[in-house]
């Protein structure tokens, strides 16, 4: 599912009433939300779906598969998430 498909989901779910501009609004507020949280407590859960986490990924050696030559990857922050029990059912 992509975001178009998950606006007009959001629309079927809300009712036939509900135009399509609404339900667009209404899945980018949720998604805003998320990254807002995110940002200022690091930790959104959302009971029963589940838990969005920002997490730091440690900077580490590697190397070039075309050189061989070895580099230095950075550290990167990253969101993990981690699904609720009702999700977990699906």
């Amino acid at each position: 599912m992509n975001k178009a498909e998950l606006v007009k989901a959001v629309q079927k779910h809300l009712g036939p009433g509900t135009p399509e501009a609404a339900a667009e609004r209404t899945v980018a507020a949720v998604l805003a939300g998320i990254k807002r949280g995110l940002r200022r407590d690091r930790k959104v859960q959302l009971v029963g779906f589940g838990s969005f986490v920002l997490a730091l990924r440690p900077g580490r050696r590697g190397f070039n598969p075309h050189t061989r030559q070895p580099m230095r990857i950075p550290a990167v922050k990253t969101v993990r998430f981690k699904a609720g029990a009702d999700l977990r059912a699906l």
